[in-house]
C-alpha cells in the first residue's frame, strides 16, 4: 500500500475526533437564559465578520488563481491547487471558529460545576480547531499527491496549495486582529481607565464586538497561520527531494515525498493522545492547570518523536533524518517555554513590568518593550542551534524536515492556544450574566492560563513560521537554479533585495497598527457617545447599543486589511521581475530575519505587559483601580495590537512571500531582472 494512504487515513481520524470533540462540547449544558442570550450575540456577530471577509477574499482567490492560469510556465494545474489550497484554509478556519462560538457559554455553564468541568468543555472546543487544521491539512496534501505525483510538474504544482493557504491566511490574520484589538482597545480605555468599571461590564457598549474579536483573530485566524505553516513545511520538504537524494538521506524520490506525510501523520495520533491527558483537580491555581496541558502537549512531544523513528526505520531512510526531526521538535518545546518565561507573571520580567506601573504609564510601556526585545535572545538562538544540526545530519532536506518536527504536534499545540479565547469569552459571559464570585474566579483562572497559553503559542508560531519561511526559501532556491554560494553580500542585487527585505516587515506593522488605531478611535468615540447620551447606563438600568460598536469594527477591519495584504503579495513579484532570482533570494533572507526579530518582540511585549496588568489585578502593587493598575492597563492598550495583530501577521507575511517566490521559480529561472 502508497504510505500516503496511511496519511490519508489519520488526516480522516483526525477529523473523526474532532467531531467527537465538537459532539462532546455540544452536549453540555448551554447555561442559563442571560449565557445563551449573550453567547448567540457573539456567534452571530462571528459569522457575520466572517462570511463578509471570506467574501472578500473570494474575489482575491479568483483574480489570483486567473492569473497564475494564464502564465504560461504555471498553468491552469497551479490554479486549480490554488484554489483547493484556499478552500481548505478558509474551511479549517471556519470550522474551528464555529466550535468556539459554541464552546464559551457551555464553558461558562460547566465552570458552574467545577474548574476542571470549564477546562474540559474549553480545551476540547479548542482542540477541534487543532484537529480540523491537521486533519484538513494533511487530506489536502494527500489528495494533490494522488492526482499528480505521475504529473511531470509535480514539483510545480503542489507548492500552489500552500500559496492558496497563505493568501487567504494573510487576510484573515490581519483582519481578524484588527478587529479584535480595536473593540479590545476602545473597551478597556474607556471602561476601566476613564469610567472605572470592571472589564466586560455589560454597561461597556464594545464589549461584544470585544468577545467577537476573540473569536475572529485569535481562533480563525490563528488557524489559518498555522495551517499554511503546517502545509507548507511539508511541501516545502517535499520539493528539496533532489537535495535529499543528492545527500544520501534518502533512496530515491518517492521516500522523501513520503517521509514528511508520514511524521505528520505520526504526530495526529501523538495529539489525539495528548488531549486525552488534560485534566486538573478543582483548585483554581496557575501551577496546576498549566500542568495539565503541558502534560498533554510534552508526550505529545514524546510519542511523536517515536512515531518518526518508526516511519524513517520501515522508509528505510538515513537516521541523520530522525535527529534533524529531533531538533525541530525540541526547538519548538524550547521556545515555547522561553516565551512562557517572558510574558507568565509567574516569573520575574512580567513582574518587573508590573513593578513598573507604580511611577506611570510611561515606565510600563519601556519596561515591557525591553522585556519584549530581550525575549528575542532564546527563540533565536534555539532556531539557530536547530538549523545547524539539522543541516548537518540532513542537508538541506534536514532544515525542511525541522520544521515538520517543531509542527508536529500542532492538532494539541493549537488546542492549547484556540483553547484561551473560549476561556476569555466565557469569563466576559461570566460577568455580564452576573454569576456568583466563586464562578468568576474559575473562569478568571481558566482566562489566566489562555493569556499564557495564548502568549507560548504565538512563540511558537512565530519559530515555525521562522523555520517554514527559511526551507521555502532553500526549496525557492534549487527551484530557480540558484547554488550553494551563489547569494553573496558582494552582489548588489542581493544587498538591494536585502535591504528592502529588511523594510519591508516594519511598514507592514506600521500599516497594520495604525489600521488599529483608526479603528479604536471611532470605536473610543462610540462607546464615550453612548456613556454621555443614553440616560442611565452608567447606573445600569439602559441598554447599550452593542450592535453599533460591532458594525464598526467589521466594516473598518475589512476595509483595513486589504493594503497591508496586497503589499505582501504584491512585493515579491515586483522585486523578482526587477532583481532577477538573486535578488529575490536576497529579499526574501531580509524579510525573515527582521520579521522574525520583530514578531518576536510585538508578541512578547504584548504579552508581557497583559500578564503585568493581571499581576496587579490580583492584589499586587494596589489590585483594581489603583494608579498601577490604570498605568497596566494603557500597557496593556499599547500592546494589544502589537501582539494579537501585527506580530502574529508577520508569521504569514515571510511565509507567503517565500511561497510565492516558490511558485514563481519555474518563471523566473533563467531570468536575468529588469536591471
Amino acid at each position: 500500500m502508497d504510505p500516503v494512504w496511511i496519511a490519508a487515513i489519520t488526516g480522516i481520524l483526525g477529523l473523526a475526533f474532532a467531531s467527537f470533540l465538537a459532539f462532546y462540547v455540544l452536549r453540555q449544558d448551554e447555561g442559563s437564559t442571560q449565557i445563551r442570550e449573550i453567547s448567540a450575540a457573539i456567534k452571530e456577530g462571528a459569522l457575520a465578520f466572517l462570511n463578509r471577509e471570506y467574501r472578500i477574499l473570494g474575489i482575491f482567490v479568483v483574480v489570483i488563481a486567473i492569473i497564475l492560469g494564464i502564465i504560461p510556465s504555471l498553468g491552469w494545474w497551479v490554479s486549480l491547487a490554488f484554489i483547493f489550497g484556499a478552500i481548505c484554509s478558509a474551511a479549517a478556519g471556519y470550522a474551528g471558529m464555529n466550535m468556539a462560538i459554541r464552546a464559551n457559554g457551555r464553558t461558562a455553564a460547566a465552570a458552574q460545576k467545577s474548574l476542571n468541568e470549564g477546562l474540559k468543555v474549553s480545551f476540547r472546543g479548542g482542540g477541534v480547531m487543532g484537529m480540523c487544521v491537521v486533519g484538513i491539512g494533511i487530506i489536502g496534501l494527500a489528495i494533490l499527491y494522488f492526482a499528480f505525483h505521475t504529473h511531470p510538474d509535480f514539483l510545480r504544482i503542489i507548492p500552489a496549495f500552500g500559496f492558496g493557504a497563505s493568501g487567504v491566511a494573510i487576510f484573515a490574520r490581519a483582519g481578524g486582529g484588527i478587529y479584535t484589538k480595536a473593540a479590545d482597545t476602545g473597551a478597556d480605555l474607556v471602561g476601566k481607565v476613564e469610567k472605572g468599571i470592571p472589564e466586560d461590564d455589560p454597561r461597556n457598549a464594545a464589549v461584544i464586538a470585544d468577545f467577537v474579536g476573540d473569536n475572529v483573530g485569535d481562533v480563525a485566524g490563528m488557524g489559518a497561520d498555522l495551517f499554511e505553516s503546517y502545509v507548507d513545511s511539508i511541501i516545502a520538504t517535499i520539493t528539496l527531494c533532489a537535495v535529499a537524494i543528492a545527500a544520501g538521506v534518502v533512496g530515491s524520490e518517492t521516500i522523501a515525498w513520503y517521509l514528511p506525510l508520514m511524521v505528520a501523520a505520526g504526530g495526529i495520533i501523538a495529539s489525539i493522545i495528548g488531549v486525552f491527558l488534560v485534566r486538573v483537580g478543582d483548585k483554581p491555581e496557575m501551577g496546576a492547570l498549566l500542568g495539565a496541558l503541558r502534560r498533554g502537549t510534552f508526550s505529545a512531544s514524546v510519542l511523536t518523536a517515536v512515531f518518526a523513528f518508526l516511519a524513517i526505520y520501515l522508509l528505510k531512510a538515513d537516521l541523520g533524518v530522525f535527529w534533524a526531526i529531533l531538533a525541530g521538535l525540541i526547538a519548538g518545546m524550547l521556545i515555547g517555554e522561553s516565551t512562557n518565561y517572558f510574558t507568565s507573571y509567574a516569573y520575574q520580567p512580567t513582574r518587573n513590568v508590573s513593578e513598573a506601573s507604580q511611577t506611570g504609564a510611561g515606565t510600563t510601556v519601556t519596561r515591557g518593550f525591553s522585556n519584549g526585545l530581550m525575549s528575542t535572545f532564546p527563540p533565536i538562538i534555539f532556531i539557530a542551534i536547530a538549523i545547524v544540526l539539522a543541516y548537518n545530519f540532513a542537508s538541506f532536506y534536514g532544515i525542511a524536515i525541522a520544521g515538520i518536527g517543531m509542527l508536529s504536534t500542532l492538532g494539541v499545540t493549537l488546542a492549547t492556544d484556540a483553547y484561551g479565547p473560549v476561556a476569555d469569552n466565557s469569563g466576559g459571559i461570566v460577568e455580564m450574566a452576573g454569576l456568583p464570585p466563586e464562578i468568576r474566579e474559575r473562569t478568571d483562572a481558566l482566562d489566566s492560563l489562555g493569556n499564557t497559553t495564548a502568549a507560548t503559542g504565538k512563540g511558537f508560531a512565530i519559530g515555525s513560521a521562522a523555520l517554514t519561511a527559511l526551507a521555502l526559501m532553500l526549496s525557492y532556491t534549487q527551484m530557480v537554479g540558484i547554488k550553494f554560494g551563489e547569494l553573496s553580500l558582494l552582489d548588489p542585487k542581493v544587498l538591494t533585495g536585502l535591504l528592502l527585505g529588511a523594510m519591508l516587515p516594519a511598514i507592514f506593522c506600521s500599516m497594520t497598527l495604525t489600521a488599529v488605531g483608526r479603528t479604536a478611535f471611532s470605536i473610543i468615540n462610540e462607546v464615550r457617545r453612548q456613556f454621555r447620551e443614553i440616560t442611565g447606563l452608567m447606573e445600569g438600568t439602559a441598554r447599550p447599543e452593542y450592535g453599533k460598536c460591532v458594525d464598526i469594527c467589521t466594516k473598518a477591519a475589512l476595509r483595513e486589511m486589504i493594503a497591508p495584504g496586497l503589499m505582501t503579495v504584491i512585493a515579491p513579484i515586483i522585486v523578482g521581475f526587477i532583481l532577477g532570482p538573486v535578488g529575490l533570494g536576497g529579499f526574501l533572507l531580509g524579510a525573515i530575519a527582521t520579521g522574525f526579530i520583530l514578531a518576536v518582540t510585538m508578541a512578547n511585549a504584548g504579552g508581557s505587559w497583559d500578564n503585568a496588568k493581571k499581576w496587579i489585578e490580583k492584589g499586587n502593587y494596589g489590585g483594581k483601580g489603583s494608579d498601577a493598575h490604570k498605568a497596566s492597563v494603557v500597557g496593556d492598550t499599547v500592546g494589544d495590537p502589537m501582539k494579537d495583530t501585527s506580530g502574529p501577521s508577520l508569521n504569514i507575511m515571510i511565509k507567503l512571500m517565500s511561497i510565492i517566490a516558490l511558485v514563481l521559480a519555474p518563471t523566473l529561472a533563467g531570468f536575468p531582472g529588469l536591471i
